[in-house]
């Protein structure tokens, strides 16, 4: 069982006093199960004792004892003789609610798309060929040569000459991108990351003992290109992960110019640049059936790249790879061998089948993301015309300027109107992007619709009762 130190726990609760008439001991209460609710706060955390926690935060006992017993009442605490009062969720079965939202919810929590039609039939295809397998042993953490081989000729056809033994398959990119760090990381290593960023992909880094250094992209600038530059040459990183393609939130593009520059400046520091390319077909500014193909970010300089088909085909096909030299697919796969044996072979046949197809599925994405775009930012225009909402090329999300620092707030308020959805802290560090939060514009019509009226009524509530955030400074970073 994990401790949560005063000194930390304040560190997360940063701006949590309420305004008006909030009492103090709510407000508190509501900014703790915000946090697990979040997954900022993990399941089966202790939290500090009343007695410490008072003292850090100035306030009395009394509202702290106040501020848990709500907690406890609520079913997010329990307290346990000999162990304090630990973070859980209500009901017998305490899930995180980031992996899992209640089946009658509708989850804007995760930036997905329902499975292409083809995959029913490759499937079927896939299960053909398993015989020609049955007599291997199945544990291989390299991969099918079929399915490399098939990636490495997409690769060059991008424009990156590519060999099947430069590319390794992994169980989706989140695996790769662990498998990465644990590789190339030693604890007290730095890392870049951009700010915002994918979360799982900074849970992934720290995890494996980094410090992570940011570098802030915004909706209106893209890239600090000053700040990259002085991360580089002031703490030179081990690792730089990146996407830049369609960046997740943000959807902006790094411009051929900063590739270069990026990619000199990580050769200059010795920095092994990680380029997410999940989203990096993902652009819809031409929908031309002779679009040219999306050029890797590699093209530009040595860089590893990690892929994977889980946001252009369907999210439950659990295949991804890695793209990098031969000697590090070699290390990675020594490594491999302590947290797994190898992909699913059918997994890895069915999406041998759909590369086939690849081009036509990746139509019908661009396509239909574009018209969930447009039919988005027309709602919200109609809905929320006070927000400041982006126009991006690309991607699966808005990142979204609600104009007040209570995206945390909104977020809670918003699952009492049957919506989950990420707040913007989630895709930072130490409480920033509160202005922020992320919409996807991968569901049906209909669905986001029902989201955007679910989003109306919440700013509606959380704008006759806002907590704030006090710290004007920390939200604007980006």
């Amino acid at each position: 069982m994990v401790t949560l130190s005063a000194r930390a726990l304040v560190s997360l609760l940063d701006g949590w006093r309420g305004l008006g008439a909030t009492p103090a001991y709510a407000a508190l209460a509501d900014r703790i199960r915000l946090l697990v609710l979040d997954g900022r706060l993990a399941l089966g955390t202790r939290l500090p004792a009343e007695r410490e926690i008072a003292t850090q935060l100035g306030l009395s006992r009394t509202t702290i004892s106040a501020a848990y017993a709500q907690l406890r009442d609520s079913g997010y605490l329990e307290s346990l003789r000999g162990s304090g009062s630990v973070v859980r969720l209500p009901g017998r079965n305490a899930v995180p609610l980031e992996t899992i939202a209640p089946p009658e919810f509708l989850d804007f929590s995760k930036a997905t798309l329902p499975a292409v039609p083809a995959v029913a039939a490759a499937a079927e295809r896939a299960a053909a060929l398993l015989p020609s397998y049955l007599g291997e042993s199945g544990f291989d953490p390299i991969g099918l040569r079929a399915l490399r081989q098939a990636l490495a000729d997409r690769f060059t056809a991008r424009g990156l000459p590519t060999d099947a033994d430069e590319l390794m398959i992994t169980v989706g990119a989140q695996h790769a991108i662990g498998l990465l760090a644990r590789t190339l990381l030693a604890r007290g290593d730095r890392a870049l990351v951009e700010s915002p960023t994918y979360p799982h992909a900074s849970d992934a880094l720290r995890h494996n003992g980094a410090r992570l250094v940011p570098v802030a992209v915004t909706t209106d600038e893209g890239w600090d290109e000053p700040s990259l530059e002085q991360a580089f040459r002031r703490t030179s990183p081990t690792i730089g992960y990146l996407m830049p393609d369609h960046h997740n939130p943000t959807g902006r593009s790094m411009s051929p110019e900063l590739r270069d520059r990026t990619t000199a400046l990580a050769l200059a520091q010795g920095t092994t640049l990680i380029a997410d390319e999940t989203m990096g077909e993902l652009g819809f500014a031409d929908l031309r059936v002779d679009a040219p193909l999306t050029p890797p970010f590699a093209v530009h300089g040595r860089a590893v790249t990690v892929g994977s088909v889980g946001k252009t085909v369907w999210g439950g096909l659990r295949v991804g790879w890695i793209r990098a030299d031969r000697e590090l697919i070699q290390r990675v796969a020594r490594l491999r061998y302590s947290s797994d044996l190898g992909t699913p072979i059918l997994d890895q046949l069915i999406v041998l089948e759909l590369l086939g197809e690849y081009d036509a599925i990746l139509a019908d994405r661009r396509a239909y993301l574009r018209a969930g775009r447009d039919h988005l930012i027309a709602r919200l225009g109609e809905r929320l015309p006070e927000w400041t909402v982006p126009s991006p090329d690309g991607g699966l999300t808005l990142w979204v300027n609600i104009g007040a620092p209570i995206s945390s707030q909104l977020a809670l308020a918003a699952r009492n109107e049957g919506l989950v959805i990420a707040a913007g802290p989630r895709f930072g560090m130490n409480g920033v992007f509160e202005r922020f939060i992320r919409v996807p514009y991968s569901h049906p019509p209909e669905l986001i619709d029902r989201a955007v009226d679910a989003m109306a009524s919440a700013w509606s509530m959380v704008g006759r009762h806002p907590l704030g955030i006090g710290h004007e400074d920390l939200a604007e970073v980006v």
